[in-house]
């Protein structure tokens, strides 16, 4: 399993996981008490700027993550464009882009054990209702963990499609993607059952 964090060392690294945290819920929560696109086009641009700032490296490893978002962003242009709506079409697009973008950067420069003690000091008034937080940090550290080794897999599938056949892979994909996944699930469950589970760490 592979981390999110960048490996360019930049000053934000050095904040408060909980700082930065904190500052991006009021930024992205901001952002959808404007609706001008002026304002969302330019504060995509500040975001781009961002991730410019420590230089080309840095703005690749951002970028990488980030272009997934394309098929989304032509989804709902296409859509408002249809609907003779391309200012609200662009609004949407330049605020989804950078709420994510900004999410992004957190993630780059936080390291995922500070974010963890984030989430479990935010959850210990939760202790005393039966709720358990080790769940809550174990299922975010897999989903970030395990979100891009899902990614290259199903890069890789869509290859080895085409190294065997001229049609686009599509839908044919889906099925050993999901059996991929699973098996994933499987060796992680098996992993944890092996450590003692959430009960072991419980005790800890």
């Amino acid at each position: 399993m592979i981390s999110l964090t960048s490996p360019v060392e930049t000053r934000a690294h050095h904040w408060s996981a909980g700082l930065k945290l904190g500052l991006l819920s009021l930024v992205t929560f901001g952002l959808f008490f404007v609706d001008s696109v002026v304002f969302h086009g330019l504060f995509l641009l500040f975001v781009v700027v961002l991730y410019a700032l420590p230089g080309a490296l840095f703005f690749k490893h951002g970028w990488k993550h980030l272009k997934i978002l394309w098929p989304f962003v032509l989804l709902v242009l296409v859509w408002h464009l249809i609907a003779d709506e391309l200012q609200l079409g662009l609004t949407i697009v330049f605020r989804m882009v950078s709420a994510v973008g900004l999410a992004t950067l957190v993630t780059m420069t936080t390291r995922l054990s500070d974010m963890i003690d984030v989430v479990h000091w935010l959850t210990r008034p939760l202790q005393r209702l039966g709720f358990n937080p080790r769940a809550l940090e174990l299922a975010i550290a897999l989903v970030i963990r395990m979100t891009p080794v899902l990614v290259s897999k199903g890069q890789s599938l869509a290859l080895s499609w085409r190294a065997r056949s001229n049609r686009r892979s599509g839908w044919r994909i889906i099925l050993p993607f999901t059996v991929l996944a699973l098996d994933d699930a499987d060796h992680v469950a098996e992993a944890l059952k092996a450590r003692g589970g959430l009960i072991n760490q419980e005790r800890k």
